[in-house]
C-alpha cells in the first residue's frame, strides 16, 4: 500500500521509445492505476497552466483560471470520447475501453505537459510588460502547438495498435483525424463559455461573463489591435458606444481570457 503513487511520470508519453511505451500501455495489467495517474497529471498540468494565465489579473483570477482550464479538458474528453469509442467499436476495433481511454489521455497529458513547459516564457512577458493582445495570441499558439503534439501521440498509438498488434482497424486512424476536428470545435466552444481566463488589469475579478461575439471574430480583432500603435489601442474601446470606425467586433480577443468589469 505504501508504494502506491497517484502521479507516476513514467506514464508520461515521450517521442523516444514510443513502441515500448505503447506496448506497456496496451498490456498494462492494472489499467485503472494508469488511468488514475494520467488523469491526475492532466488536471495538475492544466491547473498550473491556468494559474499562469490568470496571474495576469490577480490571485483569485489565477485560481479560477486554473480550475477552469482543468475542467475544460475534462469536459472535452467526457463529451467527445463516447462517440469516438462507439464508432471505433463499430469499425472493428478490438481495443478495450481502458486501453482506448488510456491512449486518449496520454495524448492530452503530453499536450498539457508541453503547455506548462511554456510557462517560464509567458511569465517572462508578464513581468516585462508584454502587450496584452500579444499575450492573448501567445496563449492560443501554445494551445494549438501543444494540441498538435498530443494528437500526434494518439495517432502513433493507434497506428501501433493497427500495424503491430493487429487490434485496431486502419480506417479508424482516418476517422480519428475527423474526430480531432470535432474535438477542437467542442474545446473552443467550452473555452468561450468558461471565459474569462486572463482577466483585465484594473477591472474587478469576475468568475464568468456574458458577452456578445464569438471566438473567431475575436481572433481577427486581436490581430488588428496588435498591429496598431499602443496609443491607438488604448484610445479605442470596443465596449463603449462610440463610433466604431469600422470595428464591428464588440469584444477583445478571447473574451474567454478577459473580464470587462461589468
Amino acid at each position: 500500500m505504501g508504494n502506491i503513487k497517484i502521479i507516476r511520470f513514467d506514464y508520461l508519453p515521450t517521442f523516444q521509445n514510443r513502441d515500448d511505451y505503447f506496448e506497456k500501455l496496451l498490456k498494462e495489467p492494472n489499467p485503472a492505476k494508469r488511468l488514475i495517474s494520467l488523469l491526475a497529471m492532466l488536471n495538475l498540468f492544466s491547473f498550473l497552466y491556468g494559474i499562469v494565465m490568470g496571474s495576469f489579473h490577480s490571485f483569485y483570477q489565477a485560481l479560477a483560471a486554473g480550475v477552469k482550464v482543468a475542467v475544460m479538458f475534462d469536459l472535452v474528453i467526457l463529451i467527445c470520447f463516447p462517440a469516438f469509442f462507439i464508432i471505433q467499436y463499430v469499425l472493428g476495433s478490438k481495443l478495450r475501453f481502458g486501453q482506448m481511454i488510456s491512449i486518449i489521455l496520454s495524448g492530452f497529458v503530453l499536450a498539457t505537459s508541453i503547455m506548462i513547459s511554456f510557462a517560464p516564457i509567458i511569465i517572462f512577458f508578464l513581468l516585462t510588460g508584454g502587450n496584452y493582445y500579444f499575450l492573448q495570441l501567445l496563449h492560443i499558439v501554445v494551445f494549438i502547438l501543444s494540441g498538435l503534439f498530443g494528437m500526434k501521440t494518439v495517432i502513433d498509438a493507434l497506428k501501433y495498435s493497427c500495424e503491430k498488434q493487429n487490434i485496431y482497424p486502419r480506417v479508424g486512424v482516418t476517422v480519428f483525424r475527423f474526430w480531432v476536428v470535432i474535438l477542437a470545435f467542442v474545446g473552443i466552444q467550452l473555452a468561450w463559455n468558461l471565459r474569462p481566463f486572463m482577466g483585465d488589469e484594473g477591472k474587478p475579478f469576475k468568475l464568468f461573463r456574458s458577452y456578445e461575439g464569438n471566438f473567431y471574430a475575436a481572433i481577427i480583432y486581436s490581430f488588428e489591435q496588435l498591429a496598431k500603435p499602443r496609443t491607438e489601442n488604448r484610445a479605442i474601446d470596443p465596449r463603449k458606444k462610440e463610433p466604431a470606425q469600422n470595428y464591428e467586433v464588440d469584444t477583445t480577443l478571447f473574451d474567454m481570457f478577459r473580464d470587462d468589469g461589468r
